[in-house]
């Protein structure tokens, strides 16, 4: 599994900055590698340097073998809690996917 991270103009997406957010990632989605070939992940600040209320915002996409990629998004407040957000959806929409796959 391939992770790709993304950041705007207005997040510096350093190796010290993404490095957390990427072996977050890894740990969340690790019952899932052998099916997922790739995980994209778009971190952006909305509102550049006004600080506004929901301005972080996260959208990650993984690619499943033999299907459709799936892409969440998720705005909030803190980086943190976007890229957090957006990997619980991510993981309860591969839940519900593996499991219909499984039940089929």
């Amino acid at each position: 599994m391939i992770i790709q991270f993304n950041t705007d103009k207005n997040i510096h997406g350093s190796e010290e900055f993404t490095a957390p957010y990427v072996a977050q990632i890894e740990g969340e989605l690790s019952r899932y590698s052998h099916q997922i070939t790739r995980v994209e992940v778009h971190l952006s600040d909305e509102d550049g340097n006004k600080n506004g209320v929901q301005a972080m915002r996260c959208m990650i996409e993984a690619r499943v073998e033999g299907r459709q990629p799936i892409a969440v998004t998720n705005q909030t407040d803190t980086y943190d809690q976007a890229v957090s957000g957006a990997l619980d959806k991510l993981t309860a929409a591969l839940d519900t996917l593996f499991g219909r796959m499984r039940s089929h």
